[in-house]
């Protein structure tokens, strides 16, 4: 946050245009009990699990929605996404309850998620060091479907239980630009913090592969929201001493900065009607990828997408859909990607089809009387 600020006064060009164009959202601590805990222990008397419950007993990042396993139970009933959605999936009602077990912090952190349509997110934790990202939750083979086998890449492993999300060559390209920029966190020689590296030296690793768990704070950003969110494991101490932090600052100021610019990767634009009125809660989807957006209260939408060409349509209810193609370079700069949407007369014809119980309506003869059933389905139309 100082270094923002300072560099921003001092007119330094990088830090003016990332501000100037980014909304950042900052939060310092999300678990302030648990940081109190660390605090008081210091660094030689704690350990990796001290701090890292809040003071109710929850651990924060375990404590949201598993809306993974909902997902994936839709899929195997083929409810997808006719009858249940690949995105913005809703939250439980049984977890909204007010005698529900969930911390303060986890319905504090949800309802900031639903106020603001973020982009990008991050958290940073410590008890490693290496880049975390979706899906954490790993899915049971039974639930597995069957697909035709592929080919493995060199960085992983023959894991049935693995289930990358539709994004997972961007959550890799955005894991990897905060790895590689990292001083040390792709450093082999080093090892892993309590186990052998699991990221074969690049300092990226999905959730599910390292450390399973459900309802974690990344899947539920990735399934309820707009957010790309992964988790980046700062080091294995958990609390530095005070003469370390500039250097840990050294080691992570370049990988933050270069994480942030990403949010500015894609395509964004606006969704509007004819009349130039901005369409909200328009599904944004991109041909190949399964994971749809919507556009914010504006009729704004973000898309984070790696180079390439893409099939891109808005889809709004009560509009005909429009497809665009659209083109996404290597250089940092969203392309613009707007689009215009015209209204369709399906949703007045839904309503005159569910007023005649969805069945086919009967073509009244001219000079034929009608009988009292066809006159009381005329009245009821009109």
């Amino acid at each position: 946050m100082q270094f923002l600020c300072k560099e921003y006064q001092d007119g330094n060009p990088r830090v003016r245009s990332l501000v100037t164009e980014t909304r950042i959202h900052l939060v310092p601590s999300l678990n302030p009990d648990g940081y109190e805990l660390a605090r008081e222990a210091g660094s030689e008397l704690g350990n990796w699990a001290l701090g890292h419950w809040t003071e109710e007993g929850y651990d924060l990042f375990e404590n949201f929605p598993d809306l993974a396993s909902a997902l994936w139970a839709a899929e195997e009933r083929r409810l997808v996404p006719n009858k249940f959605p690949n995105h913005h999936i809703p939250i439980p009602e049984h977890y909204l309850a007010e005698d529900a077990t969930v911390a303060v912090e986890t319905r504090a952190v949800m309802a900031w998620m639903d106020k603001n349509p973020f982009v990008l997110g991050a958290n940073l934790q410590g008890g490693e060091k290496l880049v975390s990202y979706p899906f954490d939750t790993a899915r049971p083979v039974s639930e597995t479907p069957a697909a035709a086998p592929r080919p493995l890449d060199d960085y992983e492993d023959d894991n049935p239980e693995l289930q990358e999300t539709p994004d997972h060559a961007i959550f890799r390209w955005l894991a990897i630009s905060y790895a590689s920029a990292h001083l040390t966190m792709t450093e082999t020689f080093r090892g892993g913090c309590h186990t052998q590296d699991m990221t074969n030296a690049m300092g990226i690793v999905q959730g599910a592969k390292w450390h399973p768990r459900a309802g974690s704070m990344n899947d539920f950003s990735y399934l309820h929201t707009n957010c790309l969110e992964l988790s980046i494991y700062l080091g294995c101490d958990k609390f530095p001493h005070e003469s370390e932090l500039q250097q840990e600052w050294e080691n992570n100021k370049e990988s933050l900065l270069t994480f942030m610019e990403q949010v500015h990767r894609g395509i964004k634009g606006l969704v509007t009607d004819q009349q130039g009125e901005p369409i909200a809660n328009a599904t944004i989807v991109v041909g190949g990828i399964n994971h749809n957006i919507k556009t914010a209260s504006g009729g704004d939408y973000w898309r984070i997408l790696n180079p390439g060409e893409y099939r891109v349509s808005a889809r709004a209810e009560g509009y005909n859909p429009s497809v665009k193609t659209c083109s996404v370079f290597y250089d940092i700069g969203a392309t613009q990607c707007n689009f215009v949407l015209s209204r369709s007369n399906w949703k007045r014809i839904r309503e005159i089809m569910a007023m005649n119980g969805n069945r086919p309506i009967r073509r009244i003869v001219p000079g034929r009387p009608m009988t009292p059933r066809e006159r009381m389905r005329l009245r009821m139309r009109l």
